[in-house]
């Protein structure tokens, strides 16, 4: 990770990558895992699942069974 990132007023680092960015990943590989984002974005599967849930929060992207897995879809 870049240490010389920008980090915001509570004293996070910026994240990487778009909101955008990351829905284009799950389109991409819909439904999609964790692990498929993280590696399309070349970022960590603990970084890719935090941006994840927070889109799931707030309604972006949904979970979808597949198969015995759960994947993730755009809304």
């Amino acid at each position: 990770m870049d240490e010389n990132r920008d980090r915001n007023e509570d004293g996070r680092f910026e994240p990487e990558h778009t909101d955008k960015e990351v829905i284009d990943a799950v389109l991409e590989h819909q439904p999609a895992g964790t692990q498929e984002v993280a590696d399309e974005l070349s970022i960590a599967r603990q970084s890719a699942d935090y941006r994840l849930r927070k889109l799931l929060e707030e309604g972006r992207v949904s979970k979808k069974k597949s198969g015995e897995f759960f994947g993730l879809v755009c809304n």
